[in-house]
């Protein structure tokens, strides 16, 4: 591990912890040359994924897609930093725990909704009118009635 500060190559590791209930580690790091410290961020690659899009065609799965949504939905939310990589998190764990070598985007965007509704209603209503492709008001409406029960 390079030194971002100083580019040298030689650091420790002065402590260890599990984030995300285990999925990720973090790990605080020191320089050897100029002592400096920084954090790293440890995930496993559970395995090589690809995701079929509505419209037939095929692109490797990609975590920051899921995270630009996520965020774009909770954009001016009460939702603290913590909490919004959790999130991401149990969403990518979700779909990787699936165990399949291709998820749809349909199946993605099911899964987001989930998470999201359990977390916060104003973003799931806005993940959902981009996700469902809202075309009118009514349909907005609908989104909202299935909410409320």
């Amino acid at each position: 591990m390079n030194c971002p500060f100083c580019h040298h190559s030689e650091t420790k590791v002065v402590d260890s912890r599990d984030n995300n209930e285990g999925k990720i580690t973090r790990r605080r790091r020191e320089c050897e040359k100029c002592h400096a410290r920084f954090s790293t961020y440890e995930e496993v690659e559970l395995l090589r994924l690809s995701v079929l899009k509505k419209n037939g065609g095929r692109v490797d799965y990609d975590k920051s897609k899921i995270e630009n949504g996520i965020r774009r939905a909770l954009v001016k939310r009460p939702i603290s930093e913590e909490r919004i990589s959790k999130l991401i998190g149990d969403v990518e764990y979700a779909i990787h725990s699936l165990e399949k070598p291709e998820i749809t985007t349909r199946e993605i965007g099911k899964i987001v909704l989930k998470k999201l509704k359990d977390l916060d209603e104003v973003a799931y209503v806005r993940f959902a009118s981009v996700y469902k492709s809202f075309g009118s008001i009514e349909s907005f409406k609908k989104e909202l009635d299935m909410l409320d029960k």
